[in-house]
């Protein structure tokens, strides 16, 4: 699959998205926990389906991501 096929989104927008605040998801980034994010042009960038697998799992597990 091609990268340009990948939807991709800020810290910020998952933030936004999940309600979870973004100093949050950095703990998360920095502890293995939550979604994978990638530095891109200096940004950090996760793409849209790895943030909807993150997601599915806790909703799977029962267990908070």
């Amino acid at each position: 699959m091609e990268v340009s096929s990948h939807r991709l989104m800020t810290m910020d927008e998952v933030a936004e998205e999940t309600r979870i605040p973004v100093n949050t998801l950095r703990f998360y980034r920095q502890n293995g926990k939550g979604p994978k994010f990638a530095k891109l042009g200096g940004r950090l960038m996760a793409r849209r389906e790895d943030v909807d697998g993150w997601i599915q799992r806790a909703f799977e597990t029962g267990k908070s991501a």
